[in-house]
């Protein structure tokens, strides 16, 4: 049997049957090679997590120097270096004063940590989480996603979640513009609050930028409304950057554009370069609410893996891989707005640095086309290009590519795209 008659058989997941037919033999930087030999150009980054590049060679490089020495240790039962060493590092690098970090092994793990540490610092039990949301595949996670596609089946969820309309412009459900809203999805929070909680409100969590979501990117006065009002009752604002996070946004941090200060904030995906980790941070007073016992994981925190995520920071800081998918992605979107004034299927153009999305339309009343975006798609792998497709609707184009990617790949691949649009139109 080959690879994917294997994975037919014998792995258990639902996806088998919508999985790209591309068999990954090996991958370096932006460039992914299957085992018939075709060369990729990588514009999903693995769902947004080799920002460094696949392969990094100081990444790889430190993996290998720990293995050496340590593979584990259970780091939450003894002490370990590279644990101590990443979360300074953590602390020093992430906005306001967020100090403390607990490591995990996936997104879901740290929003869980997030979760459950807002509890026990407030003594609350609620949360307000956004429509379109995804923070997870985890029975909590799930319970504040707001996606049905992504819950159905898996009910009843855990209860005391009310859900926020989310700031997608493009598909304002008050039926407004930007700016002339005045930011009404932001303070209509204060409506939420009242009418669709207990005013028990442990935290108000939101992914920064909406990855699954469709990348959708609030305006830049939308956190700072939300929090002025979370600070007025008394909720935390808890950040899930799993997706956002490390540079993908053009800032280290994507919260960065927004002038606020989570409280507690999650991060994942790009953080160690393809090796399992995640990492959940908070507010010294926040991650101190847990007590001895409160709270584990086994492999957390993972020696390797931290040691992994310490070269994989210094080299983004050293590169100024932030800065530079800030200016990449604006040239980039540039080209595809180009590309968008001929071609009526695509909506709209979205994005920040090099999470970029373009959502896909029949019509001028927004009917979304989730068959053709999965047939560019197609066409794309067919090109030698591999995107992701998202949003509520799944019509949604997902470009986001190693940040190490060239500005001419870019280019190319948005003439694959023109070639795959108009083979589909």
């Amino acid at each position: 049997m080959n690879t994917m008659e294997k994975y037919a058989k014998y792995v258990n997941t639902s996806f088998v049957k919508a999985l790209d037919p591309v068999v990954v033999a090996k991958a370096s930087g932006s460039k992914v090679m299957g085992e018939d030999g075709k060369v990729y150009t990588d514009l999903y980054a693995g769902i947004s997590v080799v920002n460094a590049g696949h392969c990094n060679p100081e990444v790889a490089e430190a993996a290998k120097a720990q293995i050496d020495k340590l593979v584990h240790c259970a780091s939450y039962v003894y002490y370990a270096p590279t644990v101590a060493d990443f979360a300074e590092k953590l602390a020093e690098v992430t906005p306001g004063r967020l100090q403390k970090t607990f490591f995990g092994n996936s997104g879901a793990e740290a929003n869980e940590t997030g979760m459950r540490m807002a509890k026990q610092f407030t003594k609350k039990q609620e949360f307000i989480a956004l429509q379109g949301s995804f923070h997870g595949r985890s029975l909590a996670t799930l319970s504040i996603t707001g996606n049905k596609g992504r819950k159905r089946g898996g009910g009843p969820y855990i209860p005391g979640v009310a859900f926020h309309p989310a700031p997608y412009c493009y598909r304002c459900p008050f039926q407004m513009s930007y700016p002339s809203c005045d930011m009404f999805c932001a303070k209509y929070l204060e409506r939420t609050i009242q009418f669709d909680t207990s005013d028990n409100v442990a935290a108000f969590v939101a992914e920064t930028i909406m990855g699954e979501g469709g990348i959708i990117v609030p305006p830049k006065e939308y956190l700072k409304e939300i929090k002025k009002i979370l600070d007025q009752y008394g909720i935390l604002l808890f950040l899930d950057e799993v997706q956002c996070g490390f540079g993908r946004s053009g800032k280290l941090f994507a919260v960065e554009h927004y002038d606020v200060e989570p409280d507690i904030m999650t991060m994942a995906k790009g953080i160690a370069a393809g090796f399992p980790l995640s990492a959940c941070i908070a507010r010294p007073e926040i991650a101190d609410s847990f007590k001895p016992g409160d709270h584990l994981s086994t492999f957390g925190g993972n020696p390797v893996s931290c040691a992994a995520a310490v070269a994989n920071l210094n080299f983004m800081l050293r590169e100024k891989l932030p800065e530079k998918a800030l200016a990449k992605g604006k040239a980039f979107m540039l080209e595809l707005k180009e590309l968008q004034k001929n071609v009526p299927l695509i909506g709209d153009v979205r994005g920040s640095g090099l999470m970029v999305g373009l959502e896909l339309v029949r019509d001028k009343q927004k009917t979304p086309a989730p068959e053709e975006a999965a047939k560019i798609k197609a066409s794309m792998r067919e090109k030698g290009f591999l995107i992701g497709v998202g949003g509520t609707y799944a019509n949604v184009l997902r470009l986001q590519p190693p940040l190490v990617i060239s500005s001419e790949e870019l280019s190319s691949a948005v003439s694959a795209l023109a070639a795959s649009f108009k083979e589909v139109v």
